[in-house]
């Protein structure tokens, strides 16, 4: 295995780890809901940006779904899993893509948070629609809250972040 390989995984187990201790510690519990916002959002969004689509969705996806786990939300783990993934891998994907059109890399995390608001959002209403029926609609206000919250902290984060990581690396 090569070096940069080798790197790529650690960094990954690494956002994993971040994300899961940022779902699991500082929870803000939802009226109404039964679940809670927090700050692990924002690492599954700079997952993406700083490791890329694949590392990052699949750090994001492992942590995330080790805090449902780990937090007593078993049914959630899967939908977690994938909708965190998706979250982390389309924000992989679109910072990157976008990187000709817009020039600033802060314009471009927002866009990625953007994207990753409404997936949270959708996501988990579909999958909840299955378990509650139309009550599946009081936790999208949360979700919202929660995405919302993801993109500001990883706007805020994003260069505090990246200039560490272009120092060290």
């Amino acid at each position: 295995m090569s070096d940069s390989k080798s790197l790529h995984i650690v960094k990954s187990a690494m956002f994993a780890a971040l994300i899961l201790v940022a779902t699991f510690i500082i929870k803000i519990p939802t009226p109404g809901t039964g679940g809670y916002i927090h700050p692990g959002d924002a690492f599954v969004i700079l997952s993406g940006v700083i490791l890329g689509p694949l590392y990052g969705g699949a750090a994001a996806a492992i942590g995330s779904a080790l805090a449902d786990i780990l937090g007593g939300y078993f049914i959630y783990a899967p939908v977690t899993f994938l909708i965190k993934g998706i979250c982390a891998f389309g924000s992989g994907y679109i910072f990157r893509s976008f990187q000709n059109k817009i020039k600033k890399d802060h314009l471009r995390v927002i866009l990625c948070g953007g994207f990753s608001t409404i997936i949270v959002a959708g996501g988990y209403l579909v999958f909840e629609l299955f378990i509650y029926g139309k009550g599946a609609i009081a936790s999208v206000p949360a979700n919202l809250v929660q995405g919302l919250s993801g993109l500001v902290i990883s706007s805020l984060l994003y260069p505090l972040l990246i200039t560490r990581v272009k120092k060290d690396y």
